[in-house]
C-alpha cells in the first residue's frame, strides 16, 4: 500500500466523486480509476459504492469508512516524521500534541507552552480533548506525545509526572433541584437518583465504588464524554451530573450549581507519555520545560 495511493483515496473520499477528485489531483479519470481498483484489490474489500446513473456520488463502505481513519492518522505520522528529521539543527521548530480531559490541571501544561513559545516561537502546540480512554488511545497509536490523565498510572506502559493538582469529584445539579440545598453530597443522597455520569466511569471505576453499587443498579439515564454537553442535560432537567469542579462555570446567571462528593473524593492529575518513545526535539524541550517550570513558584 502505497503513501501516494492513500492520498489518491483520500481526496476521492472528502469529493464523493472520482472525477472531481481526479481534477483536484491533475490525473485523468481513467489514472485514478485504475489506482483505486488496485487498492481494492490488494486489500480484497471494496472501499467505495458506485452512484447510479442518476447520481455521480460516490460514498464508503464500512472498510472504506475504516480505511480513511487510518490512512489520515498514517499521513499524518509520515507529515510529523518528515518535518522532525528535515529539521534544522539550529533552529527549533515543529508540534507538540497534547491529549486531555477536561480539567484545570492543565494550567502546568499551558504555563509550559507559554514559556517555550516565548523561547521557541517556532513551537506550535495541539491540544486534542477526550475522556482518559481517548487519551490513552491516541497515545498508544502514537496521535501525540503527552497525555493528562486522573487517578493510577501505569508505570510498566507509561512515564509520568505527578503534578500537584487534585480535581475534586462533584454534583452539577440545578440551583432549584432539592439537592442543592446540601453543601456536600453522600451516596445515599444520590441512591434513586436519575444520574448523569462519563462514559468510563458508568462501566465501574473509583466512583461507583464510592456510590457502593454496581453501575447496573445504579439510576444512569445518560452517559456523556465531555461534561460540557452534560451541563445542557442538567440544564434540561433531565439528572445529576457527577463530574468533576471547575470545569462548568457555575456563577452568575448559571441556573446550575455544583457540590463536592462526602466523604471526599480526588483524582491527582499525571502527564504521561510512552516508555521509551522516542521525542522530536520540540518534544524533548518541552518535556524539559515542563519539569523546570513545575518547580517554579505560580
Amino acid at each position: 500500500m502505497e503513501l501516494r495511493v492513500l492520498n489518491y483515496f483520500l481526496a476521492i473520499a472528502r469529493e464523493q466523486s472520482i472525477v472531481h477528485a481526479a481534477e483536484a489531483l491533475h490525473l485523468s479519470q481513467p489514472t485514478l480509476s485504475t489506482q483505486i481498483k488496485n487498492l481494492e484489490e490488494e486489500l480484497g474489500k471494496q472501499l467505495f459504492i458506485r452512484g447510479t446513473k442518476g447520481s455521480r456520488k460516490i460514498t464508503l463502505t464500512e472498510e472504506g469508512m475504516i480505511l480513511r481513519k487510518r490512512a489520515e492518522e498514517i499521513l499524518e505520522l509520515v507529515k510529523r516524521t518528515e518535518q522532525e528529521i528535515t529539521m534544522n539543527d539550529d533552529i527549533l521548530i515543529g508540534d507538540v500534541y497534547i491529549g486531555t480531559g477536561e480539567t484545570e490541571g492543565i494550567r502546568p501544561v499551558a504555563k509550559a507552552a507559554r514559556i517555550m513559545r516565548e523561547r521557541y516561537p517556532g513551537i506550535h502546540f495541539h491540544i486534542q480533548s477526550g475522556n482518559s480512554a481517548f487519551v490513552i488511545e491516541q497515545l498508544n497509536r502514537g496521535l501525540i506525545d503527552f497525555g493528562i490523565v486522573f487517578g493510577n498510572v501505569d508505570l510498566t506502559k507509561y512515564n509520568a509526572i505527578e503534578t500537584s493538582y487534585f480535581d475534586t469529584w462533584g454534583v452539577l445539579m440545578r440551583k432549584d433541584a432539592p439537592l442543592a440545598e446540601k453543601k456536600n453530597i453522600s451516596p445515599g443522597d444520590l441512591r434513586d437518583q436519575p444520574l448523569i455520569l462519563s462514559q468510563q466511569e458508568a462501566r465501574g471505576s473509583a466512583l461507583t465504588g464510592w456510590l457502593g453499587q454496581e453501575p447496573d443498579k445504579l439510576n444512569i439515564t445518560a452517559t456523556y464524554n465531555l461534561l460540557f454537553n452534560a451541563s445542557l442535560l442538567v440544564e434540561e432537567g433531565l439528572g445529576y451530573a457527577i463530574g468533576l469542579d471547575k470545569i462548568i462555570n457555575t456563577s452568575g446567571n448559571s441556573v446550575l450549581c455544583f457540590r463536592p462528593l462526602h466523604p471526599r473524593l480526588e483524582s491527582r492529575i499525571s502527564i504521561i507519555w510512552k516508555k521509551y518513545q522516542v521525542f522530536s526535539k520540540p518534544t524533548e524541550k518541552f518535556l524539559d520545560i515542563l519539569h523546570d517550570s513545575l518547580e517554579l513558584p505560580d
